[in-house]
């Protein structure tokens, strides 16, 4: 059965993509072109949208900088990977004592518990040193297994420029990222619920814990969400972020916004004190302003009616749909019709149903892409799957056949027809043997018995 549904995947898929790629749709429109720049005093700075990992915006985005505090985006994406929000984190020696004295910090004692969803908070809202080292070791055990699970999750992310050797991102040679590699790691870390609740937190209040009796409150410190000091830099549609600080790294900042449907990611590295949250602002409204999402779905159906973009195919078209996800993101002044698409051959172990993506490019920049969708697969209805429009199909009436199933039901059936008609020819045998039975264990009737009594003992004869 296994077999057989790969090959019809297989099968399909393969004439979808013959059909697909026999179609010129890759034509550039005379105004495929890409926004002009904007200026920011940041060294490094990168835009990238959250949904698809379109690049809006770079400048020296693959330059090695110190990260500073950012670097606990990586910490918090693998903490909340690796582990359960009720856990109990106990902070060692080497955690409260571990760290820069003076950094950043919210004055844990050794031996202090909280659980991992408070020391999260302490991590990214008061950029606490001790609460990151003190996650790293309930992870990992020690800080270089830690390390080597922050490097290891980088170059699963796709990052070419970096390289961790601590949790909190304290001054270090062999620690150094780049904008580029920080917007992947960000976009990870967000496609997390609880690290987007947690970054778009603005108070939040630690209880009592077994070494401190008083409640311990926390300020996010990132000026674009909330007041923090001043609320000269506040920005209505952010989402919120990670600051950092170092002498030798600069200003660092990772900030989230979504406005119109769009998310964005902004990440500026060796930047000027409050420079960042001015050059991130104008980021922002340069993006906002210039480029626009647009799903898929809504303008490359797959179907023998509608050819714009993936062309006419066979009737095998209803056995594929566009993931309804989809998004490409392209400047305002360009029409869907102007982008280049690619069927890719793509899987996803988490979705069994994904067979394939559309993947699009404008102005020579990848813009976004869409899942392709095997409908039966997705469904898992067998052996008869007749899918309406409302569940995903084409609405089209076909049939199925899932021949092991059948043969099965169909052997389930002749068993129960001979037992049956078995049991019926025996039936003369069995009203037989039932009358036997019975007699054999009848009990004596009462009726016809004396009862004589001898020697003052009682004892019964038949008449």
């Amino acid at each position: 059965m296994k077999m057989k549904r790969i090959l019809i995947k297989a099968v399909v898929f393969l004439f979808f993509c013959n059909s697909l790629l026999a179609i010129n749709f890759s034509t550039v429109k005379a105004a495929d072109y890409w926004p002009g720049s904007v200026g920011v005093t940041a060294e490094s700075a990168i835009i990238m949208e959250q949904e698809t990992g379109t690049i809006l915006y770079s400048k020296n985005i693959d330059d090695e900088h110190f990260p500073a505090s950012i670097t606990k985006i990586m910490t918090a994406l693998l903490v909340l990977e690796n582990c359960d929000l009720d856990e109990t984190v106990v902070f060692s020696a080497d955690a409260v004592y571990g760290t820069e004295l003076g950094s950043s910090s919210i004055a844990r004692d050794v031996n202090e518990e909280m659980t991992v969803e408070q020391t999260l908070y302490g991590m990214m809202l008061e950029s606490a040193n001790e609460c990151a080292y003190a996650l790293g070791e309930h992870v990992a055990g020690d800080i270089p297994s830690f390390v080597d699970m922050m490097n290891a999750k980088a170059k699963e992310l796709g990052c070419t420029h970096t390289h961790f050797n601590n949790t909190n991102g304290l001054p270090d040679d062999e620690h150094y990222t780049s904008a580029h590699d920080m917007a992947l790691i960000a976009r990870a870390a967000y496609s997390i619920p609880k690290f987007a609740e947690i970054v778009g937190t603005k108070n939040y209040t630690i209880p009592p814990t077994n070494k401190h009796a008083d409640p311990t409150p926390l300020n996010n410190h990132h000026q674009m969400l909330h007041y923090y000091k001043t609320n000269k830099y506040i920005y209505d549609y952010c989402l919120g972020g990670k600051t950092g600080y170092t002498v030798v790294a600069g200003a660092t900042l990772v900030t989230y916004a979504k406005k119109d449907g769009m998310t964005l990611i902004c990440v500026v590295m060796k930047d000027n004190t409050t420079d960042q949250y001015l050059d991130t602002t104008n980021l922002f409204e340069y993006c906002f302003d210039n480029f626009s999402t647009y799903k898929v779905a809504d303008f490359a159906s797959i179907s023998e009616d509608d050819t714009n973009v993936t062309g006419i195919l066979s009737e095998n078209s209803e056995l594929i749909q566009v993931d309804k996800s989809g998004l490409i993101v392209i400047p305002k002044t360009a029409s869907v019709l102007d982008v280049s698409a690619e069927v890719i051959p793509y899987s996803d172990e988490s979705n069994s149903s994904v067979i394939g993506q559309l993947r699009y490019t404008y102005a020579g920049r990848n813009v976004g892409f869409a899942n392709l969708l095997f409908t039966n697969a997705k469904t898992g209805s067998y052996p008869f799957d007749n899918l309406p429009v409302e569940k995903g199909g084409s609405g089209k009436q076909y049939i199925q056949v899932n021949y092991p199933k059948i043969g099965l039901i169909i052997l389930i059936i002749a068993a129960l027809v001979a037992l049956i008609l078995f049991i019926k020819s025996k039936s003369s045998d069995i009203l037989l043997y039932k009358h036997r039975y019975e007699s054999r264990h009848a009990k004596p009737s009462k009726k016809g018995m004396v009862i004589i009594r001898n020697n003052g003992r009682r004892r019964k004869r038949r008449k």
